[in-house]
């Protein structure tokens, strides 16, 4: 994800409709091999039984693969709302607006959170003090949560090199302050006189 000159986006969760896809389709492998077995069992009754117990089967199967996609989809919804929840709590006031959240629909027609995101400011301060803070922040904001992301990974180390370079100026304005003393009393010497 870019990093604009004032803000970032933190974590986009990574989607687990691929799982949830590959477990519907082994689902469905498993659902086909219970009707081929339902089949051959009855195979010896009426043809009409033999279809009734087969498409209730399927049914059965069908409703089954269902529950199972939409209980991935709460548990994705509830890690990805906890996840975003973290560093929009550690961005606190960088925070620009709430979290913003990518859906899907299940097959009970509810709309589940499957990605998320925070934008939060990386401008830097005023001043190199205030800067640093803001750095210290920003550092925290994407390592809030237990599972950082590639993308939080990445803002962490852009506002670890914002920290350094605030530590660095302000190291060089206290010894360009401290060359400007008079080494024999202490006192500051105004070298602009």
């Amino acid at each position: 994800m870019p990093v604009a000159a004032a803000s970032t986006q933190l974590s986009l969760w990574p989607t687990l409709a691929a799982s949830v896809t590959a477990l519907s389709g082994k689902s469905s492998q498993t659902s086909a091999a219970t009707d081929t077995s339902s089949s051959s069992s009855t195979g010896t009754t009426s043809s009409g039984a033999t279809a009734s117990t087969d498409s209730s089967t399927q049914t059965q199967a069908e409703k089954a693969k269902q529950a199972l996609e939409v209980a991935q989809l709460k548990s994705t919804d509830q890690q990805v709302r906890s996840h975003e929840a973290a560093h929009l709590a550690a961005a606190g006031s960088l925070a620009s607006g709430g979290a913003q959240f990518t859906y899907e629909a299940g097959p009970d027609g509810a709309r589940y959170a499957v990605a998320g995101e925070v934008n939060i400011s990386v401008s830097e301060g005023r001043t190199p003090e205030e800067t640093l803070q803001r750095a210290e922040q920003i550092r925290r904001a994407p390592l809030a949560p237990a599972d950082p992301s590639a993308q939080d990974l990445s803002v962490a180390a852009m506002a670890a090199e914002m920290e350094a370079k605030a530590r660095q100026q302000i190291a060089s304005e206290q010894v360009a302050a401290y060359s400007g003393q008079d080494q024999s009393n202490g006192t500051l010497v105004d070298t602009n006189a």
